[in-house]
């Protein structure tokens, strides 16, 4: 819910799309140092959720050693952001030995009961084989589809199910991430089954889960009664614009394009998801990556020359004060751990779980691409 200050801000500068971009408190303040910010947080994260066994990162940073299989995947997106950034091998070393981790902590398995969870792996995989051609990442991913492939069925029409065990569930997390990564994989070895299956699952998402405002919807039988699930999460946007940008990439039909545009204005603009111009806090758990999620496709989208030099713009000044403002305001420093609300930094007693670290750190590693790119 907005808070009544949000509305009237929003209300007397209606004019301004990002009412908060003026904030000098903000810009003022800081030299956004974000390359050397990104490496130190990439540090600090290292050191305070590694296990002990060194396989994988421990739920949180205040004792909890639980492990969760999809943060490591996101976790492993953020090493291979650092190794294209710097071509340091100690994140390469990095990026292999949390692989290798994830598939011993697993079970000695890289498949898992859920297909988003399984497509996050895939994802990470695919792009850590084509930043460092170690042909490993490549069979985890391949490995990892052919199993996603198996949740694809006729239940609510088609699409991907949400997990082994609910078949009949089907949501944008499960789908738009198989999406992304059939078309990448496409691109890789232009194997025309792979972007048929992109196509398809693209037709039954954007059919049954996109609102006409151009916002998706989370899922479709969640309750076993064939309704619609309208709840609106960042990470659901992320994805369905990276999901359009990648067929965009695959076969230069501008209709993707459009598609991603649209989405990506319409979550930029929602006063549910980005209050002021800011994103939301979504808490800790699963939650506190939602945010990060999303940044990483929306600056996909900002890089990419097809879109109108106007429409990047835009993208970039709403990156840049989220960016803005976490790297101000929603650190704690020394120790540098990321608040689940980008304007708040956690206290010393906050446990700060890794997704919500994870999500700051990816957004850092965004922020540092952007300005190298002269975004910001």
């Amino acid at each position: 819910m907005l808070c009544s200050a949000t509305l009237a801000l929003t209300s007397c500068l209606k004019d301004k799309p990002f009412p908060l971009y003026g904030d000098k408190a903000v810009s003022q303040k800081f030299e956004y140092t974000y390359d050397k910010t990104a490496d130190t947080l990439q540090d600090k994260t290292y050191a305070a959720y590694l296990s002990t066994n060194g396989n994988y990162f421990v739920q949180n940073n205040q004792g909890n050693t639980q492990y969760n299989y999809w943060p490591q995947a996101h976790t492993l997106d953020a090493f291979t952001d650092a190794y294209l950034r710097t071509k340091s091998d100690v994140y390469k070393q990095r990026m292999k030995s949390l692989l290798t981790g994830t598939y011993k902590t697993n079970g000695n398995k890289y498949e898992n009961l859920f297909y988003d969870d399984m497509e996050w792996l895939a994802l990470a995989s695919l792009r850590a084989y084509q930043a460092t051609n170690d042909a490993d990442y490549l069979t985890a991913a391949k490995t990892l589809w052919t199993d996603i492939k198996t949740g694809k069925n006729d239940q609510q029409g088609g699409g991907i199910a949400w997990n082994k065990d609910k078949t009949g569930y089907k949501n944008t997390p499960a789908n738009a991430p198989a999406i992304i990564f059939a078309a990448r994989l496409y691109q890789l070895e232009k194997n025309q089954a792979d972007l048929d299956i992109a196509k398809e699952l693209y037709t039954w998402l954007k059919s049954t889960l996109l609102d006409g405002s151009g916002i998706i919807w989370d899922g479709i039988n969640g309750n076993g009664d064939g309704a619609i699930d309208k709840n609106k999460y960042t990470y659901n946007q992320g994805v369905f614009m990276g999901a359009a940008l990648e067929l965009y990439n695959a076969t230069g039909d501008a209709a993707y394009l459009n598609d991603a545009i649209a989405n990506a204005t319409a979550t930029i603009k929602d006063l549910d998801m980005a209050p002021g111009g800011l994103l939301r806090n979504e808490g800790q758990g699963d939650g506190g990556l939602f945010k990060g999620i999303l940044v990483r496709y929306l600056t996909l989208l900002t890089l990419k020359d097809a879109v109108p030099a106007t429409t990047r713009d835009t993208y970039a000044a709403f990156l840049k004060y989220n960016s803005e403002t976490l790297f101000a305001k929603g650190i704690s420093r020394p120790d540098f751990f990321v608040g689940s609300d980008w304007k708040t930094k956690p206290s010393a007693t906050d446990a700060t779980d890794l997704t919500t670290q994870i999500s700051g750190l990816t957004t850092i590693e965004a922020a540092a691409t952007l300005k190298a790119a002269g975004k910001f």
